[in-house]
This record gives structure tokens, C-alpha cells and sequence, in this order.
């Protein structure tokens, strides 16, 4: 406290002699600029600046280094970023007085880094405040026996830059060192043109650690049998789990595209995953049943998976595939597994991208009815695994629309209307209804195959709106309305629909990622596929489409204010949401958003 003292009886002596104080501060310091404490009982508006910049954001319990106090301001701790002029305007008495403070935050020249091989560092150097940069300055490597002016331009084998300056021409002379080696290591010394020594770094690399060796010690077991495959709650749970899947993956994937057309198959993806597991083993396991909401003993979910895709057979195709590299040696037993839960036989990939790319276009297409022929465009020389599922779905009006083509004006979320081909019909048979807990009027449309296509119009075609209704649609709440459906009766209504065609590719990886997935791509425990090296998750893709037209809807992807006889009409010209759903087997097939179709 004492030292804080005197500090501050200094400030305020030089005020007396001069308007304009000098200061030199250390980084990591406490500096508090008093303005005008002489005045103590001054009442006028106190002004900041900041070089020139009025600093109008600080209050007393600014957060940060820099904040103020009772007519003085705190820098704390300090950095470099506090290089410059504070001045502190007064008025008071129809005068301005000001007080003028320069700081120069003088940085240690002398540093000592430590560097794992392999990885970067940066070495730092900087120009004395408000010096002017004419030149670069000099990076000298100094060894035992000599000095070497470093190459700043030193590019590595494959082409990359080993040693660059990072901000050429300014104050901050750092360079960084990357993929250090041993011989990296020495002293180093920043010089400035005119041979004054601004920094010395004493440079040493540390060998990398060993690498612990690969092991699937403790998890060479195949996936458990399903003992109870007679079990009448094993198909329920399953259903559960992808609802709540389904809408857990919807919820994500808004977020991240909060405003344009969406549309993904949550049970493409789910049988993605859940392929995945047959070979994931420890804590990878536990993280996708956790992705999936499948408990850690329900062991019949991949026997369930595939009685599940027997049921949907009539009205959606579903496939699995795994393609893994051909210098890696599969477990039979995933093998034999993958073959008897998901029909897939995994494949090697090939040597030549361009044939393993035209090989998976292929599955794909083939797998969708050509609705999808271009899932990915290369496969990386570096690709471990690769994991795909597609699903097709085609399925007729029950009650046919009009063929006579119409247009429609369609709303956007910002109010631009837009002509769009539509589907009308005067006397279409529908069940509607307004649902309270969703905030949303439902309409449900029936197709073939035991399917139904549910849509979802908010009570505006506003952003905020359809965002609520978002908000609200968790698993429950969508089951509690597809059953309260399954009662409403059918009436006859004016019915229009935008005639659309959707194509999304949504972002797999990071949805997977926020899924809890991550050491998929990190560090994950597959030995359930391979026993013999780590494997990581190189690529993961899902592409959905969907066309709504006058005969009915083609989809494909690869991973309570009652509707009276006084409101007969319903009309999907604004933005809305929509599900494809099984009747057959309770699960969403295609969740998708239309903003703009």
C-alpha cells in the first residue's frame, strides 16, 4: 500500500509542473492515472480518450484491464496493448482542463521458450514504443560457434513456411517456428537495422514424448448378443430413442442455420451411428449410446435397427455401408456382425481417389433411385474410414391434388413474396387442427405406404415465431401431437401447398461434434472394428432431398383452436415445418424447414 502511495504522490507533484505526464510500466503491473485530484470537489463531466478515441464503454464495473474509478482510471493488468496517450478532459466552471498521460509498456527482452518437437512456437521481439519501423529487424541464431542471420523465408520440405515473421513492417517483430526439430534449438536474438539487440530467446526443444503403443487390450470381445429377441419392449425403446434423437439432431442443426431451408433424415443418421457402435468399444461406446439415448445394457438395438428397417421396407429404403482403407485389417467378427444387423458388407477402398470417389457415387445412387449421384466429390489418400446410409422414400397422395398447375405467392421470413408453382385443391379431405402446446396449426396429409406428412405453420410467418415454435418441439411434445393427430377427425378444406424441392447437405462432422462425438475424429476406441492400429473417423456426410408435387412425395438422404367448418382452408404460403412420418412404425422419417422453396 505504501508503494501506491508514493506512486500517486508523484502523479500529482509532476501535474503541478506539467500538463502532459510520462510514464513507463512493466506488463502484468497496476497503474491507476488520477485526473485532476486536486479538484477534488469538481461536479463537471469527466471524458477519456484513448489516442485520440473517446472511451465511452467504461463504467465502474467495467470488465477487462482497463475500468474506471472515482475520477481516475485503472489499468489492470497491464499489456502491451495499453501503449499510448490517455487524456482526461474537465469541465467545469465554463473551462476545459485536460491531463495528458503517454505510457510505454517496456517488455522483458530476454526469454526463455520451451518447445515440443514437432509443434510451433512463437518468438517474441518488439520495436520500444512509438519508435518509428522503418526496417524489419534481423533474427540471428547464435550456437557455440557462430551467428547465422536466419532465412525468414525458410519453407519446409512439402512447401510450407518453417520460419515467417508475423507482422512485417510493425511493432511486434515475433516470428514463429513451426514444426520444430531438435536442432532448432540455440539462442536467438531479435537485432533492430541500426544493431541494438530488442530481444534474446533462449530456445530449447524437447523431444516429443514416446508414444504409448496402440492396444485393444480389454476390448477384443464382439458386440453382445441379443437374448431376448421375442422382447416386446425392445421396439418401443428403440422408438423412443430415435424420437428423441430426432429431435435432439433437429435442435442442433436450426441453430446453426437458423433461417434457411433445412431437411435431414434423423433415422439415416441414427442408423449411421448406430452402425458405427457395433464396433466402438469404452468410453466411445458409452458417448454414442448417449448420442443416441440407448442404454448401455439394451444390447438387442442393432437386432432392433433391422427389424425396424424390415417394417419401413414399404415405403422407405434404407442402406448402410462402411468403406475402410485397404492397408487396414477389419475384425471378422464386425464383419460378420455389420453383415447380420445392416446387410453391409464393409468394403476396402481403392487406391486411386478418383475410382474410390466414382465407387461410393455409385452406392449412393444406387442406393436412392439416382435422386443422390454425387454425395462427395474425393476421397482423401489419408482416409481411414468412411461411413455411410441412404434412404429413399416415395409415396402418393392418398387423396390426389389437382394436376392443373397453379401459382401461388409465397411469403419469406422478410416479407418478400415470391411466385411459386402450388398444389391446390377446393374440397381436399384433411384432418386439422390448432395445436396449444406446440403454438402451431398441424394439418395432416396421408401418402402411401402408412405414411403421413405432417405441416407445421406457425401463427405468423415471422422469424420470431417460427423460431418459438422450434423452441417448443422437443420429442414429447411432437409424439403428443402425432398421437392427438391419430384422433382429429378428416374434414374437406381449401387446401394450398408450395410445390417444392428441397437439396440439403447439412454439416455432418459438426453436428456430430455437438452430438458429444468428438473423439470420433481424436481419439477414438474402435476396436470393435480393428485390434491391430487406431483408427479415426476421417468424413462424414448426409445429403436429403425432398419434392413435394401433385403426385405425392419423393424423398432420399444418404446418413387448441380446432380447424372449424367456419376457417375450411389451409395454406402453406409462409414459412413452415414438416415431417415425414411412419404411421406404420411411430418414427420421423425427414424432418426439413421451408423458408424459401
Amino acid at each position: 500500500m505504501r508503494l501506491l502511495a508514493l506512486l500517486c504522490f508523484a502523479l500529482l507533484l509532476n501535474f503541478e509542473l506539467s500538463s502532459c505526464i510520462k510514464l513507463q510500466v512493466t506488463p502484468g503491473s497496476t497503474l491507476e492515472l488520477p485526473c485532476f485530484t486536486l479538484l477534488t470537489d469538481f461536479t463537471g463531466p469527466v471524458t477519456w480518450k484513448f489516442n485520440g478515441e473517446v472511451m465511452d464503454h467504461l463504467t465502474p464495473q467495467s470488465s477487462g484491464s482497463t475500468r474506471l474509478k472515482k475520477k481516475g482510471l485503472i489499468l489492470s493488468p497491464v499489456t502491451v496493448a495499453h501503449n499510448g496517450t490517455y487524456e482526461c478532459s474537465v469541465s467545469e466552471n465554463n473551462m476545459e482542463m485536460s491531463l495528458t498521460y503517454d505510457i510505454f509498456v517496456v517488455v522483458a527482452n530476454v526469454f526463455t521458450m520451451k518447445i515440443m518437437e514437432g509443434q510451433s512456437g512463437h518468438l517474441p521481439c518488439f520495436f520500444p514504443p512509438f519508435s518509428r519501423v522503418s526496417a524489419n529487424a534481423v533474427w540471428v541464431k547464435k550456437t557455440e560457434n557462430q551467428e547465422t542471420e536466419l532465412n525468414l523465408e525458410d519453407r519446409s520440405s512439402d512447401g510450407d513456411m518453417r520460419i515467417e515473421q508475423l507482422y512485417p513492417f510493425d511493432q511486434d517483430q515475433t516470428i514463429i517456428l513451426r514444426n520444430a526439430v531438435v536442432t532448432d534449438t540455440g539462442i536467438y536474438k531479435c537485432v533492430s537495422a541500426e544493431g541494438e539487440t530488442l530481444s534474446t530467446v533462449y530456445t530449447f526443444i524437447e523431444a516429443a514424448p514416446t508414444e504409448v503403443p496402440y492396444s485393444c487390450s480389454g476390448f477384443s470381445e464382439s458386440w453382445e448378443p441379443c437374448l431376448d429377441e421375442n422382447s416386446r419392449t425392445g421396439g418401443p425403446m428403440l422408438r423412443e430413442s430415435l424420437a428423441e434423437f430426432s429431435m435432439k439432431a433437429y435442435s442442433h442443426l436450426r441453430q446453426s442455420q437458423p433461417s434457411r431451408n433445412l431437411l435431414f433424415s434423423p433415422i439415416s443418421i441414427a442408423g449411421a451411428l448406430s452402425h458405427l457402435l457395433l464396433g466402438s468399444r469404452g468410453d466411445t461406446r458409452r458417448a454414442i449410446e448417449r448420442a443416441l439415448f440407448v442404454s448401455h445394457d439394451f444390447h438387442c438395438v442393432h437386432f432392433q435397427m433391422r427389424k425396424l428397417k424390415e417394417k419401413l421396407e414399404g415405403s422407405l429404403q434404407m442402406a448402410s455401408q462402411i468403406y475402410y482403407s485397404s492397408g487396414m485389417k477389419l475384425s471378422e467378427s464386425f464383419a460378420n456382425q455389420s453383415v447380420q444387423y445392416y446387410e453391409a458388407e464393409p468394403t476396402r477402398l481403392l487406391e486411386d481417389s478418383e475410382n474410390n470417389t466414382e465407387m461410393i457415387n455409385t452406392w449412393v445412387a444406387n442406393k436412392t433411385n439416382n435422386r443422390i449421384t454425387d454425395l462427395i466429390d474425393s476421397v482423401s489418400p489419408n482416409t481411414q474410414l468412411m461411413l455411410l446410409n441412404a434412404v429413399s422414400f416415395s409415396g402418393q397422395w392418398t387423396v390426389k391434388f389437382n394436376a392443373k398447375p397453379r401459382k401461388g405467392l409465397f411469403t419469406k421470413l422478410n416479407g418478400d413474396l415470391v411466385k411459386v408453382p402450388v398444389l391446390f385443391h377446393q374440397n381436399y379431405v384433411v384432418a386439422m387442427t390448432y395445436n396449444t402446446e406446440l403454438g402451431a396449426q398441424v394439418a395432416r396429409f396421408g401418402l402411401t405406404g402408412e405414411t403421413s406428412l405432417y405441416i407445421l405453420l406457425p401463427l405468423t410467418g415471422t422469424l420470431a415465431d417460427l423460431q418459438a415454435l422450434e423452441e417448443k418441439m422437443t420429442d414429447t411434445a411432437v409424439q403428443q401431437m402425432i398421437d392427438q393427430m391419430t384422433t382429429v377427425s378428416t374434414q374437406r378444406a381449401e387446401v394450398t401447398l408450395p410445390m417444392i424441392r428441397l437439396d440439403v447437405q447439412p454439416d455432418m462432422i459438426t453436428l456430430i461434434k455437438k452430438l458429444g462425438l468428438s473423439t470420433l475424429f481424436e481419439d477414438a476406441n474402435l476396436c470393435g472394428l480393428n485390434r491391430e492400429e487406431k483408427l479415426l473417423l476421417d468424413d462424414a456426410r448426409h445429403r436429403a432431398f425432398l419434392t413435394l408435387t401433385e403426385h405425392g412425395v419423393e424423398a432420399g438422404a444418404v446418413t387448441s383452436m380446432t380447424f372449424s367448418r367456419t376457417f375450411p382452408s389451409f395454406s402453406a404460403l409462409r414459412p413452415f415445418i414438416m415431417l415425414l412420418w411412419s404411421d406404420q412404425a411411430n418414427v420421423p422419417l425427414f424432418i426439413g424447414r421451408v423458408t424459401d422453396p
